[in-house]
């Protein structure tokens, strides 16, 4: 058997000859070592993914939890705004028309709808009587005439012989007196059969202006009675259309701006797609109390003879914008006790509610006059609870819908 070869539990020291035991190292160790290990690996593959994942969550939550809002700018507005209001359109002359001399109509010339110049033949009255208190008259001066020549030629000859002593002084007097008298007789004749004159000449009813006939209130042989009381009906109603005259009742918050030389347009259900130019050319300088509503006049031209009087009309007014302005929708406003304000999303995409001062109310739309510049981010449909220094998200806005679609 071969010896075996045994293994020294110590081996020397060298140079002292003295044994020492082998290093061994320690078991505790090693399983710290592992533990750190396995905690370290836990911690980079299980903890760090969770802290990563909360920290994920909590973004999330917040950016769910700030308020979603669609934002506007304010627009200038326009350097003019038009304003459209009703209107009535009147002739630019309206007259009606009625007899200077009582009598029968014999004969009319013009009837309803017809252009007449003026001075155009419309009726002829026949006027027995005033025909027969003319001739009445003049008979009348010729005898004036004759008794005041014969009294001239009286008076003369009494001055003669007053001469030579033969007749009074007061008798001359008295020729002279009667000669004159007679005189003043035969001038009233004479202004009678004038006055009847023209009342023969009023037989002939004319036009007193370019127009055209809009009534004809008698016919052959209707009794005609002078003047415009009850009893003298109207004859013809003539109206000039060459112009109208187009009358609204402005607003008095527009009344300040509808001033003389303003444009106007004119828009008529019966002509689509067309406008009829005009001009404000005066207004009453006063508001009424009633309507509170300024009288405004406005002037078209109607050579054309389209445009009917007495017809309604939709009166387009162009103001010029009195100040720089600003427009802004109406469903970005904001009411409070303390005013008009709107809520601003600003850079930090935090809230800012603005105190606005309005001007115009244009129905979508309204001015606002102080309290913007134009650079601020607007809300849109606000809610009633906004408050300064919500955090909000903003998300474009949504285009309009076409029409049709």
């Amino acid at each position: 058997m071969q010896p075996t070869e045994s293994r020294p539990d110590h081996t020397a020291r060298p140079g002292t000859g003295v044994p020492t035991r082998p290093r061994r190292f320690p078991r505790r160790w090693l399983l710290l070592g592992l533990l750190g290990i396995g905690v370290a690996l836990t911690a980079v593959f299980g903890i760090q993914p969770r802290i990563e994942a909360r920290a994920a969550l909590a973004k999330d939550t917040a950016a769910r939890s700030a308020m979603t809002v669609t934002v506007i700018r304010a627009k200038a507005a326009n350097a003019t705004h038009d304003v459209v209001l009703p209107g009535n359109m009147q002739p630019f002359m309206s007259t009606s028309i009625h007899a200077r001399t009582s009598g029968y109509l014999a004969r009319w010339h013009a009837d309803i709808g017809q252009n007449v110049k003026a001075g155009a033949l419309l009726a002829e009255i026949d006027t027995p009587e005033i025909d027969d208190q003319l001739r009445q008259a003049q008979a009348d001066v010729v005898r004036m005439e004759a008794d005041y020549q014969l009294a001239a030629a009286t008076a003369t000859r009494w001055e003669t012989l007053s001469k030579s002593g033969t007749v009074t002084r007061q008798s001359v007097e008295e020729r002279t007196g009667a000669a004159a008298e007679r005189r003043a007789a035969l001038e009233a004749g004479r202004f009678q059969v004038a006055r009847l004159r023209k009342l023969q000449g009023f037989k002939r009813v004319v036009a007193p202006f370019d127009g055209v006939i809009t009534a004809r209130n008698t016919d052959v042989g209707a009794l005609i009675e002078a003047g415009s009381g009850t009893a003298g009906r109207e004859l013809f109603h003539l109206a000039a259309t060459h112009k109208l005259r187009v009358f609204v009742n402005v607003p008095q918050m527009f009344a300040v701006e509808a001033r003389p030389g303003i444009a106007a347009e004119l828009v008529l259900a019966e002509f689509p797609g067309r406008t009829f130019p005009g001009k404000l050319v005066r207004n009453t300088q006063s508001i009424d109390a009633g309507s509170r509503t300024l009288l405004a006049e406005v002037e078209v031209d109607n050579a054309s003879g389209e445009l009917l009087p007495g017809g309604y009309v939709e009166v387009r007014l162009k103001f010029d914008a009195r100040q720089r302005a600003l427009m802004l929708p109406v469903n970005a406003l904001l009411f409070r006790p303390e005013g008009v304000v709107v809520g601003v999303a600003k850079a930090d995409h935090r809230t800012a509610l603005v105190p606005i001062k309005l001007g115009r109310d244009f129905g979508t739309e309204v001015e606002v006059v102080s309290g913007l510049d134009g650079s601020e981010d607007v809300i849109l449909n606000p809610s009633d609870s906004l408050a300064n220094g919500v955090e909000v998200k903003v998300v474009p806005q949504a285009p309009a819908k076409k029409a049709g679609s």
